[in-house]
């Protein structure tokens, strides 16, 4: 059990809970923390869906600037790695996450929601990559996984100006996918994340292996990764029972094993 970063898991949905007080700040050992509950979140058989979450008050409000500003360039040329390996990890989770967002996502905390495949927020919620207004770049990931998301153009903007989005704007440019009230949104992810509980485990971490390896690529190797996981999941208990109950009972009746 981490110290900043747990794992929490209540009927087949784990969340992610950042904690460390008052703003989340990613200090390296939060960083390391993540990186290990990510890694347990997808690898245990009881967690289907995964949220992640930084509180009532705050999602994360960025890397801990302090811990990083009196760094040299030979350290933070090794440190770099670790600052990507924490949002790598979340990213590599085999299984539908969520980021329940209230307050603060910004920098590092951005990149967090980033690395999940999709985002609820409160109508409170403030997102952006200010790391320009320090004289550097995203380096978590922003500059990649935010271009893929909301196209190039306006990434860009984002990036060079640092810049807050609100709830409202963040949600019309495609950076979040669902608004809630505050006191609500960790309970809507929830909700979102216990619909895989009890489903075809290995067919929703091909999808999400296909989509985002395919986004990796150009489209006739996506194809081939497509098809593939496609057909890999045909010596799956999950494939035979799931095409059975569905010539039997019709769709949406199937009991899946996760095998």
């Amino acid at each position: 059990m981490g110290e900043l970063a747990r794992l929490e898991v209540k009927d087949g949905v784990g969340t992610i809970r950042l904690d460390r007080p008052k703003m989340n700040a990613l200090d390296a050992q939060m960083q390391h923390e993540i990186t290990e509950v990510s890694a347990e979140a997808d690898r245990r058989d009881d967690i289907a869906a995964v949220v992640v979450f930084g509180g009532e008050r705050v999602f994360a409000a960025g890397a801990d600037i302090k811990e990083m500003s009196a760094m040299t360039y030979q350290e933070m040329a090794r440190h770099a790695h670790a600052l990507q390996a924490f949002t790598r990890a979340l990213a590599a989770i085999g299984k539908p996450t969520v980021s329940a967002i209230t307050g603060f996502a910004l920098g590092g905390g951005c990149e967090v929601a980033l690395a999940t495949d999709v985002r609820f927020a409160a109508d409170n919620a403030k997102l952006g990559q200010p790391e320009i207004l320090l004289g550097i770049i995203p380096g978590a990931g922003g500059t990649q996984r935010l271009s893929r998301l909301v196209g190039p153009a306006r990434a860009k903007e984002l990036v060079f100006t640092g810049r807050f989005v609100d709830a409202q704007e963040a949600l019309a440019i495609g950076l979040v996918d669902q608004l809630h009230p505050a006191d609500e949104v960790y309970d809507k992810a929830v909700e979102w994340a216990a619909q895989f509980v009890g489903g075809p485990a290995l067919a929703l971490r091909a999808a999400k292996a296909a989509v985002d390896r395919g986004l990796e690529v150009d489209l006739q190797t996506g194809l081939e990764i497509e098809r593939a996981e496609f057909a890999a999941l045909f010596a799956t208990d999950d494939q035979t029972a799931g095409m059975a109950s569905f010539m039997e009972n019709g769709p949406g009746k199937a009991t899946f094993s996760g095998s």
